[in-house]
């Protein structure tokens, strides 16, 4: 088949519409009708809840409310509105195609420990793999560094999925793998993981290098030491004696610590929640992919939970992110609490990264939302309607423009030959 360049120049048009959201949209004044309002907050849940929302942010939340006349009117019909999910540590924007380097910006392949590399530099709020995990009412991101020379990443930072150039939320997060994971990048060794980590935080604190064998620059001397006043770090451990040497480490060096895997973290609950440490965990975690993981079990996250610790979800990777509402699904099948499962796609993870803009539907939030054809964490369920910053999203992506073209619709002749 023989495909025309026009063809081709209206696909990419469409392409580009679908990840440009709200770049060029002005937030309207938008009014939910009748919706099951799930607050994530001490309100609750609403039912026949109205929402009202100007320039962006969420101005009145009730029962019984009139719409402005200047409103643009969502007719919910009962169907539940939450507050937009968040999608995991993941590559969005700095990934396309994961096998082909070209287009990957994660890491950084060289030796040593090197905390100044950021990759928030490299965000393409265009990239096609956006309007994919947004339109599953995804509507933001951690973005995570992750080395292929070391088990210290790098830096990365919220973002939201708005597609925009200036979309970054909150402070700058370091990433740092502890145990198996990163044991070809440790001589082998999670004790020579520990031992380089305490001497680049003695370089960090000391602001210059006393070492005849420093393992910073100067510049990651400064980035590191930024961290020392309660920066998020992201330690990605498993094993439970592992993460209980975060807590000792964290709160020696001053670090405001969060555990992504925790695959053995409902060993160590009590110990945990006594820290205040939270946990961003795969739910679907039940079989052992290395020794690290020897105690995983489904019932993690509502151990957790039930111990005190403040639970996320983050597992699905970049590609998959769109899934992560399942692996809460399946948390909450395995004894987590239906609204605690809500909670940790929405305000635990804002809380944990201090984005108090959003995680609630509350009246002055911004209005990230999702309005969803039935329960949030039930598989069939689809987004039918995700609003941004104010900004109601086209739901176009790569595939639904795929599926439109080639899907048949005449038994006798496929889309794909057909003139628009």
């Amino acid at each position: 088949m023989k495909i025309s360049t026009s063809s081709i120049s209206r696909l990419c048009a469409a392409l580009l519409i679908g990840t440009l959201v709200s770049a060029g949209a002005s937030a309207e004044t938008l009014f939910i009708n009748d919706a099951t309002v799930h607050t994530v907050s001490s309100r609750g849940v609403l039912q026949q809840g109205d929402i009202l929302i100007r320039d962006g942010r969420i101005t009145a939340i009730g029962v019984g409310l009139q719409a402005p006349a200047d409103a643009n009117v969502i007719e919910a019909e009962g169907r539940p509105v939450t507050p937009g999910f968040f999608a995991g540590v993941t590559a969005l924007g700095l990934e396309e195609v994961s096998l082909e380097d070209a287009t990957v910006d994660t890491g950084l392949d060289v030796t040593g420990l090197r905390p100044e590399f950021d990759v928030t530099p490299a965000f393409n709020p265009h990239s096609s793999a956006i309007p994919v995990t947004r339109i599953e009412g995804l509507t933001w991101t951690v973005l995570g560094a992750k080395r292929a020379g070391s088990f210290l990443g790098g830096q990365g930072r919220a973002v939201s999925l708005d597609g925009g150039y200036d979309s970054f939320l909150g402070a700058q997060v370091l990433f740092i793998d502890i145990g198996a994971d990163a044991s070809e990048q440790s001589s082998g060794s999670r004790a020579w993981q520990w031992m380089q980590l305490d001497q680049a935080m003695q370089e960090a604190e000391a602001e210059i290098s006393w070492s005849p064998e420093p393992i910073l620059t100067g510049a990651g001397r400064s980035a590191l030491a930024g961290f020392r006043a309660g920066g998020h770090v992201v330690f990605q451990a498993d094993r439970a004696s592992d993460i209980l040497q975060v807590l000792k480490f964290s709160e020696k060096h001053g670090l405001r610590a969060v555990i992504s895997g925790g695959a053995e973290a409902w060993m160590v609950a009590d110990r945990l929640a006594e820290a205040g440490v939270p946990v961003m965990l795969d739910a679907l975690l039940n079989l052992p992919k290395s020794f690290d993981m020897l105690g995983a079990r489904l019932d993690n996250a509502a151990i957790l939970n039930a111990a005190g610790v403040t639970v996320a979800f983050s597992s699905a990777g970049t590609h998959n992110a769109r899934k992560l509402r399942q692996v809460a699904g399946n948390a909450v099948a395995n004894g987590l609490p239906f609204e605690a499962g809500i909670a940790a796609m929405t305000l635990n993870p804002a809380t944990i990264f201090g984005l108090e803009e959003l995680g609630t539907i509350a009246e002055d939030k911004a209005a990230h939302l999702v309005l969803w054809s039935g329960d949030p964490l039930e598989v069939t369920t689809v987004a039918d309607q995700v609003i941004i910053n104010g900004k109601q999203v086209e739901m176009v992506s790569r595939q639904t423009l795929l599926r439109d073209r080639y899907l048949p619709r005449d038994p006798e002749l496929p889309r794909a030959y057909l003139k628009p």
